[in-house]
């Protein structure tokens, strides 16, 4: 078995949608980056390549190449576990917490968990995604941004 951990965080910005685990939650701002910046999503990216030593998402897709400008977050997840299963793992589970201030997630949490248990191809009860805010602490504290923990096991 082996574990590995994801961290993210994007800016909140204007004129952007707010996607978290590829789910777009209606909010005034969104998160800002160079594919869609859901930072849940790619927290698990790089959780996930951590666990079997592939590096981490900005190897796999620089926001140099403009073939991931404004890219769909699952997507990339999708060929992420992709390479993972082709080198012979499993995902055995996810867990992760998304961090923010406003807007609050816990309606939008079990579309995610659908989501990410949809496109990781593994069971919605081998994926946990929480929601927590920095009691107005911080850059997530005060709305500058969004970040996002993962882990994940392996086998």
């Amino acid at each position: 078995m082996r574990v590995g951990q994801g961290y993210d965080v994007h800016r909140l910005s204007e004129n952007r949608d707010l996607i978290l685990g590829g789910v777009k939650i209606p909010f005034k701002l969104g998160l800002l980056g160079h594919s869609d910046a859901d930072v849940l999503v790619h927290a698990i990216i790089d959780s996930i390549l951590g666990s079997a030593s592939m590096g981490d998402i900005g190897k796999l897709f620089p926001d140099t190449d403009k073939t991931y400008k404004d890219a769909n977050s699952l997507n990339l997840l999708e060929i992420v576990c992709q390479k993972v299963y082709s080198k012979g793992y499993s995902i055995e589970n996810i867990d992760s917490t998304i961090v923010a201030q406003e807007p609050k997630l816990a309606s939008f949490i079990p579309q995610m968990v659908k989501n990410i248990a949809k496109t990781c191809n593994i069971p919605m009860e081998n994926v946990s995604v929480k929601a927590t805010t920095e009691e107005h602490l911080g850059f997530t504290g005060n709305r500058l941004g969004i970040k996002a923990y993962a882990v994940c096991l392996i086998n």
